[in-house]
């Protein structure tokens, strides 16, 4: 150790392989140690405050230090401390959950499986697919779509579905059977101009001839997130998933919406689903279903797929797919208080009501120099930096921009992601007006900041 350091700094170095991280880079830079946390703000260990525009990692929907929270995991930890749900078992926090989730699902479904991960629910996912078509003797109907720069986890199968180079490369990824249909950004990917509508009438137009390349009776599901996340937090144009859904209903591909991030009011609707028009036949939903607090995600399916896997089941002897911790009572327990919370403080409303303080600030952000585009919706979007407003040049080498602000907004104290050069704001739930402009005044200083060193 004495070799090594006391500081958490130098053990995190010598210990720790961080992900989504410059390895390279860490081994100089280091850290930044987060030590606790306070509404919406985690203090570092210096006691530095900052306020998190990010929610974490799109989660902590009910800001740090929620007492009832801490309560409800200590009440379950002396009740019924941990419990599997494996060969008939089950216990009543599992029970409830899944009881209020099938509730408050967008459109009507018919039972949910948990997982512990937005990449494990996907995962699980895409194994359902393919046992409901086994199911339904389609041995070939397994080939399934995703889209370019959108995100569904990090497994073999959902890094796979995850349409993004960087989680690809020298991963030996993406596996067989996984293609990308087209990114729905009209900024970046629009014709001159096309409208947002004629661009989602190409979409789907695209979207069809690459079904029909692939041949209608191989394609089993479309895997969408509502609202794009990781890849930059991307609107689909208006009437997109109007369109495509048509087109995944005429050659019977599954739809099934990644709620991860959206879920639990993020958009301005209990879920992305409802905001966007999905009709999904599977949902998958993680980070604020707990508030972050635990691990835990939900896969829910429509009685059409439940049926099948009940067929194949009895025929097999078993659904032999499951998880040491599927529904564990503890994460289950924090779920469900944190599901109350959302509805006995009117949390849904709250988002409705700061929301269009969010995007306005946002928005105005658009005439600021280093910003070519402002996109979002509820209490989610994001900055897109570019080199040249007029021609959307982004900045060389890409990347760069990014990097550059997110220092910057971090030395004034204030948690940003960097996507490329797209800078993502995704805040808790229940931040305020007056914490909102100061994360958006905070977010333009920092921005100013960044003009001489990116032109300099």
């Amino acid at each position: 150790m004495s070799a090594i350091g006391n500081s958490a700094a130098s053990r995190d170095k010598a210990f720790i392989l961080h992900p989504y991280t410059n390895l390279h880079a860490h081994e100089t830079q280091g850290p930044l140690i987060i030590e606790r946390g306070e509404g919406v703000r985690v203090f570092d260990d210096s006691g530095k405050a900052y306020i998190e525009g990010m929610a974490s990692l799109w989660c902590v929907s009910l800001g740090w230090g929620e007492e009832r929270l801490v309560q409800a995991a200590a009440k379950q930890m002396r009740t019924l401390s941990s419990y599997h749900i494996f060969g008939h078992k089950s216990h009543e926090p599992g029970i409830d959950l899944a009881e209020k989730l099938i509730e408050l699902a967008p459109v009507p479904m018919s039972k949910v499986f948990f997982a512990n991960s937005g990449s494990e629910a996907n995962d699980t996912a895409v194994k359902l697919i393919w046992y409901y078509n086994n199911a339904l003797g389609r041995p070939e109907k397994k080939k399934i779509l995703a889209r370019v720069r959108g995100y569904h986890g990090v497994t073999v199968a959902t890094a796979s579905l995850t349409g993004l180079p960087n989680n690809h490369r020298d991963f030996d990824l993406p596996i067989a059977r996984i293609s990308h249909a087209d990114c729905p950004h009209h900024y970046r990917n629009a014709q001159p101009g096309e409208s947002e509508e004629a661009f989602a009438t190409r979409l789907a137009d695209q979207l069809e001839a690459q079904i029909l390349a692939e041949g209608p009776e191989t394609v089993a599901a479309m895997f969408c997130e509502p609202v794009m996340g990781a890849g930059g937090v991307v609107v689909p144009p208006a009437t997109y998933y109007e369109k495509i859904q048509a087109v995944l209903k005429k050659y019977d591909v599954l739809l099934v919406a990644d709620e991860v991030i959206c879920g639990f009011g993020r958009t301005g609707h209990f879920w992305g689903s409802q905001t966007m028009g999905m009709q999904p036949d599977i949902l998958t939903c993680a980070k604020q279903l707990s508030s972050g607090y635990l691990p835990i995600s939900a896969v829910m399916v429509s009685d059409a797929i439940y049926r099948a896997c009940v067929d194949e089941s009895k025929k097999i002897g078993t659904f032999g797919h499951g998880y040491t911790y599927s529904a564990h009572p503890v994460a289950a327990a924090v779920a469900l208080e944190t599901l109350a919370i959302y509805e006995e403080r009117g949390v849904l409303n709250h988002v409705r009501d700061v929301a269009p303080l969010f995007q306005r600030r946002l928005r105005a952000l658009a005439d600021h120099p280093l910003v070519g585009e402002a996109r979002g919706v509820g209490l989610i979007g994001a900055l897109e930096l570019v080199a040249d407003k007029t021609s959307k040049t982004p900045f060389d080498p890409v990347g760069r921009a990014g990097a550059v602000v997110n220092g910057l907004t971090q030395d004034n104290g204030l948690i940003v992601r960097a996507m490329g050069d797209s800078i993502a704001l995704c805040p808790p739930l229940v931040i305020g007006e007056a914490d909102l402009n100061e994360l958006f005044d905070r977010l333009t200083t920092a921005l100013d900041a960044a003009i001489p060193v990116l032109r300099g």
